[in-house]
């Protein structure tokens, strides 16, 4: 995974036609981001400079920060990624919310497999097979039951060509 990180400018510097500040690493403390943002201020060619904006950001997936976004929210997000990789993001993504996406990853995740069949076939089978005689068997439609089970049961995300299983919240 790439470096989780912001550019963050000194607006009174950029207001000037200066280009002022620098790239900082978003998997530290919200404290010790807004350290680094005093440090960019306080070194500003522009005396007494105090705004500052979020001009670029790389790490973060397809979430869009914005110049204004909150430093916690940085932060966490940051650390999300790093600790959960790309399926954090591809979550996040389906979701599109912080706690919903940490509940669904610690609380409803249920597992990696080849593909949605996949998971179904094995969850009936471990469920449902030993019920059923076994002249019966050959009749079961493994592609219907999965079908069902994605229309409002379970959701799925790809990361790297293998399907993550998720029970709905």
């Amino acid at each position: 995974m790439a470096d989780v990180r912001i550019y963050v400018a000194c607006l009174a510097a950029y207001n000037q036609g200066i280009l002022h500040g620098k790239w900082i690493d978003a998997l530290q403390s919200p404290d010790d981001i807004m350290d680094d943002i005093i440090q960019i201020l306080a070194s500003s060619p522009i005396p007494d400079a105090e705004e500052w904006s979020i001009h670029d950001f790389e790490g973060f997936g397809s979430y869009q920060l914005d110049e204004h976004t909150g430093i916690k929210t940085i932060s966490e997000m940051a650390n999300l990624i790093v600790e959960h990789g790309k399926l954090f993001i591809a979550v996040f993504e389906y979701y599109g919310d912080i706690d919903t996406t940490v509940t669904a990853l610690e609380n409803n995740y249920h597992g990696e497999h080849d593909s949605e069949l996949d998971f179904a076939t094995e969850l009936f089978d471990d469920c449902y097979l030993h019920d059923i005689p076994e002249t019966l068997r050959y009749y079961v439609d493994y592609h219907a039951f999965a079908r069902d089970l994605f229309i409002s049961d379970y959701f799925s995300v790809t990361v790297d060509h293998r399907v993550h299983v998720f029970l709905s919240c």
